[in-house]
């Protein structure tokens, strides 16, 4: 089994500008966070992830970090992480930092510095190129719409950004750049953070010579993933960063890398790689897009059967070998009760199946901040309500390229990563509990209904259902450890799933859909020597476990031991 603490855990992940305020300025902040640690530890949760909470120019909500040694002051001051800190430990709870190595803020000294003059000894710690042709030095294409390169007037010169403008990236060519991090890593550990989830970590590396991508429709700018995703160096580097810094202490590592398969995925996670204990995979949030790895606005069917594919895939081939990441949500994803449920006629039901698949996976389970409420998509009407930067510039392009604002908006609904940003609903109050003040970003129009407080007031809440399968993991090996192993591969509906450590045997049955399927009971199972430990609606009486029709959205988890 090779135990961990961190395999063993629950991360609950945080968005602080949206969790809670605390002084009515509109903008959630740390002393806020601690104002709901009783929250967090009664829910059961071992380890908190809060998102970059770094002085930043707040281009990207934190993600453009201007001092990495410095807390962003609507968030609060380093004293306040302090007591943040010391409060979470003294509960028995960790701390996940969010690191964003890739690169900084447009704003961060260095950069200030690296963009003064080609002479600058920080030059080198950015990437800077000439142009080709009268345009930038290639062909790639942001993340956030456009070209990587900028070009800046000062030196008449482009520097490259994966990201937004405002957040060029760093050259892992220097090794003045990579001494600064480690330097820069190890100070945060030395405070006593538990872990790192390392942001766009497999881009610390680009293609050699910075070369076109193919073009075969001949556009402005391409999609050139394969130049600076998950490159052979990547890995060096992340051994490097182990070896000299995170070895020496007991600590939670995962990386963000995206564009690979879970063959690729032991090259960071692998027993004996020395680079991180988990990745988060991107496979199932592609499940949606009309174009395979990217064209996340234009939304298709999904299909169960690929779900369970992609899933099944990530869970075998990582056994014994590796450790998996397992979530659904996360501040970049839309709401998972409205995107793999049904946030409208059964949203309860639904919330509680998807939380009984990713907490009974073999894996560590991530929650996102209102995921144990079931909140939803926000759907706002106006695009002047959106504040993503991502969401802002697709519309942007959109429209100027004439596509309708129907169509447009549509799509903003589905996907828009303000969906998972809207404030926290702590009450039924105004602005849902989260601020006394304007928030920054609208609150869901639902929050009277779905909130905090009313979930603690109900014992058949998502909340508490939330809860018991977190005690359900602490108590039973088999649900962190055990052998994962498909059954009905080709059902449309039914996706069930069976855990074997030992003499235990876990049977996890999940309706993804409002139909009534029959689950038929498999080998080895016996309907005499089954223990339900959570179900999403009341057993019935009488009920024949041989042929089972399930409710809309029903989950059902049993166990059996062998004598």
């Amino acid at each position: 089994m090779n135990p961990k603490w961190w395999k063993e855990s629950v991360v609950y992940q945080i968005y602080p500008i949206s969790f809670m305020d605390s002084n009515g300025d509109g903008i959630g902040d740390l002393r806020g966070i601690l104002s709901k640690l009783d929250y967090l530890q009664n829910l059961g949760v071992d380890m908190i992830w809060i998102c970059p909470i770094y002085k930043s120019p707040n281009h990207d909500n934190g993600y453009d970090i201007s001092d990495y040694c410095d807390i962003m002051k609507e968030f609060g001051t380093m004293d306040d992480f302090d007591r943040l800190l010391h409060e979470l430990h003294a509960r028995g709870m960790k701390l996940m930092m969010d690191l964003v190595l890739n690169h900084t803020s447009h704003q961060h000294p260095w950069f200030i510095e690296s963009r003064s003059s080609k002479d600058n000894p920080k030059r080198d710690y950015y990437i800077w190129r000439k142009g080709k042709n009268g345009g930038p030095p290639n062909n790639w294409e942001s993340y956030f719409s456009g070209s990587v390169w900028e070009f800046d007037p000062v030196t008449e010169e482009y520097y490259l950004h994966l990201y937004s403008k405002y957040q060029p990236d760093l050259n892992w060519d220097n090794p003045a750049v990579i001494d600064k991090l480690h330097e820069m890593v190890q100070w945060w550990l030395k405070k006593g953070v538990d872990g790192f989830r390392f942001d766009a970590i497999a881009h610390i590396v680009k293609a050699e010579g910075y070369p076109d991508a193919l073009n075969p429709h001949g556009t402005k700018t391409v999609r050139a993933y394969d130049m600076f995703s998950n490159l052979a160096h990547v890995h060096t580097l992340l051994q490097n960063l182990h070896d000299k810094v995170l070895y020496y202490y007991d600590i939670m590592t995962v990386g963000e890398t995206s564009g690979l398969g879970p063959e690729q995925a032991l090259d960071y996670v692998g027993d004996g790689r020395r680079e991180l204990n988990m990745t988060f995979q991107f496979e199932h949030m592609n499940l949606d897009a009309a174009a395979p790895g990217g064209g996340k606005w234009d939304v298709v069917p999904w299909k169960l059967t690929d779900l369970k594919s992609i899933i099944s895939n990530w869970q075998t081939v990582l056994h014994d070998r590796g450790w998996n990441a397992n979530y659904l949500c996360n501040h970049d994803q839309p709401r998972s009760v409205s995107r793999f449920g049904d946030d409208l006629y059964y949203r309860v039901p639904s919330a509680k199946m998807l939380a009984t698949f990713i907490h009974m996976l073999e894996g560590t389970p991530y929650i996102y901040q209102g995921e144990e409420l079931g909140m939803t998509n926000a759907a706002f009407e106006s695009i002047d309500d959106y504040r993503d930067v991502e969401t802002l510039n697709y519309y942007e392009d959109k429209r100027s390229s004439g596509v309708p604002e129907e169509q447009i908006m549509a799509a903003i609904h589905k996907k828009s990563r303000d969906n998972a940003r809207t404030p926290m609903q702590w009450d039924d109050s105004d602005e849902g509990g989260f601020t006394k003040g304007v928030p920054w970003i609208k609150v869901n129009s639902n929050s009277r209904e779905i909130n905090a407080a009313n979930a603690l007031k109900d014992p058949d809440s998502i909340y508490n259902y939330y809860k018991k399968l977190i005690e359900l993991r602490k108590k039973h090996k088999v649900i962190v450890y055990g052998a994962y192993d498909l059954l009905l591969p080709d059902d449309e509906q039914i996706y069930a799933y069976m855990r074997t450590l030992e003499d235990e045997h876990l049977l996890v049955i999940l309706n993804f859909y409002a139909q009534e399927p029959v689950f038929a009971l498999p080998e080895p199972f016996e309907a005499d020597k089954l223990e339900l430990l959570i179900s999403n609606y009341p057993p019935v009486k009488g009920e024949d476990l041989h042929e089972l029709k399930l409710r809309p959205y029903e989950a059902r988890v049993y166990l059996q031991r062998r004598k």
